[in-house]
């Protein structure tokens, strides 16, 4: 299969390539900035040659979606998997009363507005059918029914962009690509913290299985975690 995964330099976002690259499928690893925290992409080009691709793209600015899209229809890339995982995690643990909204702004650009971006120019390139998928990284944050007061700008852009995923569940139904928001669980990551419990790898494994389609999900929503649970809406 071919991958293309956003923030794919740290995190869960380099987890999923190289999960991706020992499994054998190839990845176009989108990366803000090439030139900066690839080290282990390079890395993962020298061990998986001709499987891990970077592309620069800024999730943020229309015109570098634009241009990426432009870059892999070019060279005649069919996309089987769209995983939008850049996000941000911004004004933590403020009150409502302290929020920088500038920085609530940003946030909704960034996790809800880059994966609406990222859909608009790349699902041209993605081959319809039952074996391919959209993967928007959520979190537990967006769910109404567990909702808390706090994190606003990373809980109301995770709910957003759960009900963003729903729309394209719907509207690609009849293309039969599956569509999920995902819960990849508190793992250890520059934004989860070395507290968290989870680790960015074992969540890798249960996005790569439900991309294979190794999981039969039950779930109504497109809402699940990545052990293809479904989590409260």
């Amino acid at each position: 299969m071919n991958l293309f995964i956003t923030g794919a330099n740290r995190g869960l976002g380099l987890a999923l390539t190289k999960e991706a690259a020992k499994r054998r499928h190839t990845v176009f690893a989108a990366v803000r900035n090439p030139e900066q925290r690839v080290e282990e992409l390079r890395q993962l080009q020298s061990d998986f040659p001709n499987q891990v691709f970077l592309l620069p793209l800024n999730i943020a600015d229309e015109a570098s979606c634009d241009a990426a899209s432009k870059r892999l229809r070019e060279e005649n890339v069919s996309l089987d998997v769209i995983i939008n995982n850049a996000g941000i995690l911004d004004e933590r643990s403020k009150k409502i009363e302290e929020l920088d909204m500038d920085k609530v702004e940003q946030t909704f650009h960034i996790n809800l507005f880059g994966p609406m971006r990222v859909i608009k120019h790349f699902l041209p390139l993605l081959a319809k059918g039952p074996n391919a998928s959209i993967i928007n990284i959520s979190s537990e944050a967006g769910s109404f029914q567990n909702a808390y007061g706090g994190d606003y700008p990373y809980a109301l852009s995770k709910s957003a962009l759960n009900m963003f995923s729903q729309q394209l569940k719907k509207y690609l139904a009849i293309d039969q690509v599956s569509v999920y928001a995902i819960h990849p669980g508190w793992i250890k990551t520059d934004m989860g913290g070395e507290r968290a419990p989870g680790t960015p790898e074992e969540s890798a494994r249960g996005f790569l299985d439900i991309v294979e389609k190794k999981m039969e999900i039950q779930a109504t929503s497109c809402f699940i975690n990545f052990k293809g649970e479904p989590m409260p809406l």
